[in-house]
């Protein structure tokens, strides 16, 4: 067997939050563990600890940190940050891999993928080496169908230790949590069959018509954390203790412009004959349907995304640039969200005058960190203008305390991440998360269901009780679509 460097030192180089050492001191025994952690309280620093401590108890020769691609980089330095250790970099340059599973390294650090395509060598890895595994944004393999959950599902047994990491567990549903507990303990806690626990745990649209659906539901929800809470951590910031600034989270309405609101009438007409025409579909879990609704979403935000010819200045904009030109004034930064890319592209064209940087999944990763970078250090950059899938996980961007959601998709895991980009540890301001929703429109539906989906979480992870779900439990989001296409006065022509 090849022999180990040790001459590292395994002391982390910084202490920690109480809060953070409560959970260490919870976890360091166990075999698997999942740090639950809301977003912004240094689930990266506990994880580190973590893989110190069994390098220097010898439970374990190397730990294998897995995270997704975009953050590898970040990783690197929160190593640097946390530890005396240097990772080795497992990517898809199988060479330079082959190096690096035969080099003495005591953490290596991968993103998701490279399980897929490096799953037979890391299979003989684990034969040859203790080695210890840390999957960072967890959320990352919800669905058990995906090739790189199966991949991980396979490799599990033969990791010494095993610990997920994530603030949002239930990242979207309630069954969202199966497969990375999964990982952990191989269906003990949660069961073998998926579909079952899925059956019993789907926000659906007939649970505000069915009482006793909806009990047996909330009912489900509740016992999800209690079958998972021994080897489970979770604090939010309010139980962690921390005194961070108060974050104040509002919706402000916007009237559609004039030739908006007709686009945005003419594809809400198309999408409700189409399904008078099908019957009534489960329109929350019929994909066709939500790309559809996602497309009156668009319309919504900015109709040039869907028509070339629109030329007009969306009812957003307004309100965007008087939220804007509030926090400039004010010495402060801004944080404009929206789901699409080519959004992203046109409000950050219009916002220029503010210094305005552009981060989404279709910009090189050498521009984004050059953006990200800007927002950071130039003052005279105030506005960053971002997607979720690219700017939502991983970073601290607490040099802003504006974010406005210029428009939003159905992901939970999207709008709660994004929005603690500013709201963590370092912030020294108050937070103003702002949504922005278009009048009469498809958007009062997607905060109905964003709602809806936040309460259903806070239930499964235990956030909340029984008693409060049920306080505040609403599932109108069902009822609403019907609204959204207003298909009673279709139906009735």
């Amino acid at each position: 067997m090849l022999k180990l460097q040790k001459a590292a030192s395994l002391e982390a180089k910084r202490s920690a939050f109480p809060h953070q050492l409560e959970a260490f001191a919870a976890l360091k025994d166990l075999p698997y563990a999942a740090i639950f952690h809301e977003q912004g309280l240094g689930k990266t620093k506990i994880g580190l600890d973590l893989a110190l401590s069994w390098l220097s108890r010898d439970l374990a020769d190397s730990v294998l940190i897995i995270t997704k691609k975009s953050l590898i980089e970040n990783w690197r330095a929160e190593i640097g940050t946390h530890s005396h250790l240097r990772p080795r970099i497992l990517g898809q340059d199988r060479n330079a891999n082959f190096y690096a599973f035969n080099s003495p390294a005591r953490i290596y650090l991968a993103h998701y993928e490279v399980l897929v395509s490096e799953r037979k060598r890391l299979e003989l890895f684990l034969k040859t080496r203790r080695v210890a595994a840390l999957l960072d944004e967890a959320h990352k393999i919800k669905n058990p169908d995906a090739e790189i959950s199966q991949s991980l599902h396979m490799l599990s047994p033969g990791f010494v230790r095993r610990v997920i990491m994530t603030g949002t567990p239930v990242a979207n549903r309630p069954y969202d949590l199966w497969s990375q507990i999964k990982f952990l303990d191989q269906g003990e806690s949660l069961g073998d069959e998926f579909a079952a626990f899925k059956r019993s745990l789907d926000l659906t649209n007939d649970l505000g018509k069915d009482q006793a659906r909806a009990e047996a539901f909330a009912s489900e929800l509740e016992a999800v954390f209690e079958k998972i809470r021994s080897f489970s951590v979770r604090e939010t910031k309010k139980t962690a203790g921390l005194r961070l600034p108060d974050k104040t989270i509002q919706n402000v309405e916007c009237d559609l412009e004039p030739r908006q609101a007709e686009i945005y009438a003419q594809f809400r007409d198309e999408l409700a004959a189409i399904v008078v025409r099908q019957g009534r579909p489960v329109l929350d879990d019929a994909e066709e349907i939500l790309k559809r609704l996602l497309r009156l979403v668009q319309v919504a935000s900015n109709p040039a995304m869907v028509d070339q010819s629109y030329k007009g200045m969306p009812g957003k904009m307004r309100t965007l640039d008087s939220l804007v030109a509030e926090a400039v004034d004010a010495g402060e930064k801004i944080i404009v969200w929206t789901s699409f890319t080519k959004n992203a592209e046109l409000v950050c064209r219009h916002l220029d005058e503010f210094g305005s940087v552009l981060v989404h999944g279709g910009v090189e990763m050498s521009k984004r960190e050059e953006a990200l970078t800007a927002f950071k250090t130039d003052p005279q950059t105030r506005v960053l203008v971002a997607t979720p899938g690219a700017a939502k996980e991983g970073l601290t961007l607490t040099v802003a305390n504006h974010a406005v959601f210029y428009d939003r998709s159905f992901s939970l895991d999207d709008y709660l991440q994004a929005q603690d980009r500013i709201h963590r540890i370092s912030q020294d301001k108050v937070c103003f998360v702002t949504n922005l929703i278009a009048v009469d429109t498809v958007d009062g539906w997607v905060d109905a269901l964003l709602s809806a989906k936040h309460l259903a979480a806070q239930l499964s992870q235990g956030d909340i009780s029984r008693a409060e779900y049920d306080r505040q439990a609403n599932y109108a989001f069902a009822d609403m679509v019907r609204d959204v296409l207003r298909l009673d006065s279709l139906e009735d022509e």
